[in-house]
């Protein structure tokens, strides 16, 4: 009888120290014991990136897609004020349609006020992009009846050394590439303050001796 209790303590202690080493032994026992659960769980848990990690991704991406000539190309399009958009610019007449431009800003406005100027060069331009006058700056500018400097379908050359002229010119650079917009940009037509036309047509403001509609 004691033997037989001494034997199944024996038996019970093999037991214990066997399932001891196999719950704690590396390899296919521990793997064994884990759930499809938990092995989804600490793989993912391997595969998540740090925060860190996550934005320097962000700003890697943000790097690659923004072309350093174009940060420096927006940069240095701003600008403080319309004076300073106007003597940015080379004031040259490179080709035909922006020499018609400043003609019509020299012979209409070269009196007024930087701002007054601009109004007259977006009225021209938004004339040529409407489709009820003519396609081209200069054919705005020559069309019958429109604009009472122009005699006999020619535009007057201004003087190449006058300041206004050269005014006229940037004036119409930055008109044509849309670096300012004056408080009228969608005027498409003007009268001076001392004369009334009577036209029926929505007013969209006045600058300097202009009055604008639309």
């Amino acid at each position: 009888m004691i033997f037989s209790f001494r034997a199944a303590l024996i038996a019970a202690a093999t037991l214990t120290l066997a399932a001891g080493v196999g719950a704690t032994a590396p390899g296919v026992a521990g793997e064994a014991e884990k759930t499809p659960v938990q092995a989804l769980n600490e793989a993912a848990a391997e595969q998540v990136p740090t925060m860190a990690d996550s934005l320097a991704a962000l700003e890697a991406d943000d790097a690659a897609a923004i072309p350093v000539d174009a940060v420096e190309t927006t940069e240095t399009a701003r600008h403080a004020s319309l004076a300073d958009a106007v003597a940015a610019q080379d004031m040259v007449a490179d080709d035909a349609e922006l020499n018609c431009l400043a003609i019509g800003v020299y012979y209409e406005s070269k009196g007024e006020p930087l701002e007054g100027q601009l109004a007259v060069a977006e009225v021209i331009l938004n004339r040529a992009r409407s489709g009820r006058f003519p396609a081209s700056v200069c054919g705005v500018l020559t069309q019958r009846g429109q604009f009472s400097f122009v005699r006999g379908g020619r535009l007057p050359q201004p003087p190449a050394g006058a300041r206004a002229w050269k005014t006229a010119l940037a004036v119409a650079q930055v008109a044509r590439a849309d670096a300012w917009d004056s408080r009228v940009s969608d005027a498409l037509f003007f009268h001076a303050r001392y004369v009334s036309p009577g036209w029926r047509r929505a007013r969209v403001g006045s600058v300097g001796n202009h009055i604008f509609y639309r």
